[in-house]
């Protein structure tokens, strides 16, 4: 059986918000699988980890940025981490977001911004790369993202923002067709400010990972075994518990936060009659929010009570 470390503990802990003894019995019954630790304390009805894990804290800024391409737009979301949020209130690194997510509309793949030359003549890795040593935090450009359209509009959001084109969680939505462009424009926004505000999974059903609908599956059974639900009505009550899960993360089955009455499917197609559109559609999105999936370390306090628990293994 692997050995159940305090830093184990304290990982899973900081991904759960489950107390210390709940994570090291989770430990203990899945031989010291994070991942499976996690599923086991929400079958238990004791974490709701699958929500909190991507939620992990970072610093640093994403920035977005947009433009027309003939009939149509493209844009980027990047993010750029640092150490400290005293270094992404500066207005120098500020600066190298807003230019990142620049190059970002000619450069699709984080492998190419990387190598992309900025004005200055330097590639954005040795912009980078001075940053730190002016600064002297660690930094890393992690992420980049583009959308583009032949015809209709890509609208950008940022939430949180700290100056503009550059927050907390960056969204880029793709409407494609013909319409009035401020109108459509207009539409994306309030379609990126639900996404930022909700954070689907998918854009449509068929385009959600069907390991993710297995796992959901998975725990919701065991779940409900440990409910004590009647054995022949578990199978029933899972599915429309799925059924639920994808109209919560799927984008064009999620009800309009601005109008729950209608789904975002709907609105889009309301718009589109509105407008006289025969073809507009929603192409795409994407949400960048601020240290999603990056650790950080918990301070000493929450240390010293991990330490204390461990002592009486």
């Amino acid at each position: 059986m692997a050995e159940i470390t305090a830093a184990l503990v304290m990982e899973l802990r900081a991904k759960s918000g489950v107390g210390m003894m709940d994570c090291k019995k989770a430990l203990q019954e899945t031989d010291g699988d994070i991942n499976a630790a996690i599923d086991w304390l929400r079958a238990k009805g004791l974490s709701k980890a699958a929500k909190k894990a991507d939620r992990v804290a970072a610093e640093g800024l994403v920035a977005v940025a947009a433009r027309p391409e003939g009939k149509g737009e493209v844009a980027s979301a990047i993010e750029f981490n640092a150490e400290t949020d005293f270094v992404a209130r500066n207005e120098l690194f500020q600066n190298a977001a807003k230019a990142f997510a620049l190059q970002g509309l000619d450069h699709d793949s984080l492998e190419a911004l990387h190598g992309a030359k900025l004005e200055s003549g330097a590639t954005v890795q040795d912009e980078v790369t001075q940053l730190i040593a002016t600064v002297g935090e660690n930094m890393q450009l992690r992420r980049a993202a583009r959308l583009s359209v032949s015809e209709g509009v890509v609208s950008t959001y940022v939430h949180n923002a700290v100056s503009p084109g550059v927050g907390r969680i960056g969204v880029l939505v793709a409407l494609e067709g013909e319409g009035d462009q401020a109108a459509l424009r207009e539409l994306g926004r309030k379609i990126a400010m639900h996404v930022a505000a909700t954070a689907p999974l998918s854009l449509n059903t068929d385009d959600l990972d069907p390991a993710a609908i297995e796992k959901e599956r998975e725990v919701l059974t065991e779940k409900a075994k440990e409910e004590g639900r009647p054995e022949n009505m578990i199978a029933k009550i899972v599915d429309g518990q799925i059924a639920k899960f994808q109209k919560d993360v799927v984008l064009t089955k999620q009800p309009f936060v601005m109008n729950p009455d209608v789904t975002i499917e709907q609105l889009v197609a309301n718009t589109a009659k509105e407008l006289g559109s025969s073809n507009l559609h929603l192409a795409g999105f994407v949400r960048l929010a601020l240290g999603e999936g990056v650790e950080k370390v918990e301070g000493p306090d929450f240390a010293s009570e991990v330490a204390s628990m461990m002592g009486g293994q």
